[in-house]
């Protein structure tokens, strides 16, 4: 098929080689535009547009598809499907419907629930045993079409965030290469109007630990917002991020002040309001990731000193 790819971050790279492999024409590869990164602060191109470039196809990034010259453009691709993982910008119906299936989106989660931004952070933070990839015909509505194709995953008890989101990006490449190879012969599925939840956006504020909270959902917190932008607590004064975590309960760790360190010893364990948890990996500050074993060893971290998520 003769396709137009829409994709921005790592998670679209996969679907973006898959369809290559596949033998599909990639008429177009559409991204975001270069942004500063870097210390530098020099413009940076998307993953898609850098593997794009590498495999010879060509790339746009248009600040907006509702400017009619830059829609004249994607209309002039003439494309058999739009394929659309994490643009990052907003489709207006002329771009909808120009291609002559469509536009399809490759969703991480099993719609509807999980609708919006952060499907796999929300998840787990949820609690969610299971998420997947749901392949949608694109409509005006925020992921309320109708599902072509959906395959589900189970998640891994203290699966973190990235972990998931690689292993979704796989499944979500695997499954738009089925989908668009038997397009034609798949029945679009309405969405059911129960079990719809909406996966807000991560706003920063929630990365402040509340060590208040039942030991579950901040180890929850903690592995859903990992890598990115990682739960942080304050300890002795400096901000410290906990990337890996998992609960336990008082009667294995002990006992203590929500926010208290109960052990050092041979883990880095923490009393939350009900429970608590058991840290695994940590980043501190102008620091890589390490084992929270690691970051003990230089820490000098006493029983009974309490964490803040106050600055």
């Amino acid at each position: 098929m003769r396709l137009v790819f829409m994709g921005t971050p790592d998670f679209s790279v996969a679907a973006l080689q898959a369809l290559v492999e596949a033998g599909h024409e990639i008429a177009a590869v559409y991204t975001q535009p270069p942004r500063p990164a870097g210390r530098g602060k020099k413009d940076r191109l998307s993953p898609v547009a850098e593997v794009a470039s590498e495999l010879g196809l060509p790339v746009e990034w248009p600040k907006s598809l509702r400017d009619p010259k830059a829609q004249a453009t994607f209309l002039d691709y003439a494309a058999d499907v739009a394929v659309v993982v994490a643009y990052g910008l907003i489709l207006p119906q002329a771009v909808l419907d120009a291609p002559r299936h469509g536009c399809i989106n490759i969703h991480a989660s099993l719609l509807p629930r999980w609708r919006g931004a952060a499907p796999i952070q929300r998840a787990i933070m949820a609690g969610d045993d299971q998420t997947g990839i749901s392949i949608m015909q694109m409509e005006a509505g925020l992921d309320t079409g109708p599902v072509l194709l959906s395959r589900a995953i189970d998640i891994a008890i203290g699966e973190t965030a990235g972990e998931l989101h690689d292993r979704l990006s796989v499944l979500g490449a695997e499954t738009i290469a089925l989908a668009l190879g038997d397009l034609e012969n798949l029945t679009p599925t309405l969405q059911p109007e129960t079990g719809v939840t909406y996966a807000e956006k991560i706003d920063k504020e929630e990365a402040r630990i509340d060590w208040s909270r039942s030991a579950s959902e901040i180890a929850r917190g903690i592995n859903g917002l990992s890598p990115f932008p990682g739960a942080w607590s304050l300890v002795q004064g400096k901000r410290v991020k906990f990337l890996r975590a998992e609960s336990v309960t008082e009667a294995v760790a002990g006992s203590g002040a929500p926010g208290a360190v109960i052990s050092v010893a041979p883990d880095l364990t923490i009393a939350c309001g009900d429970g608590a948890v058991r840290i695994r990996e940590v980043q501190a500050e102008g620091r890589t990731r390490q084992s929270a074993r690691e970051y003990l060893r230089g820490a000098r971290l006493d029983v009974g000193e309490a964490l803040s998520a106050k600055d």
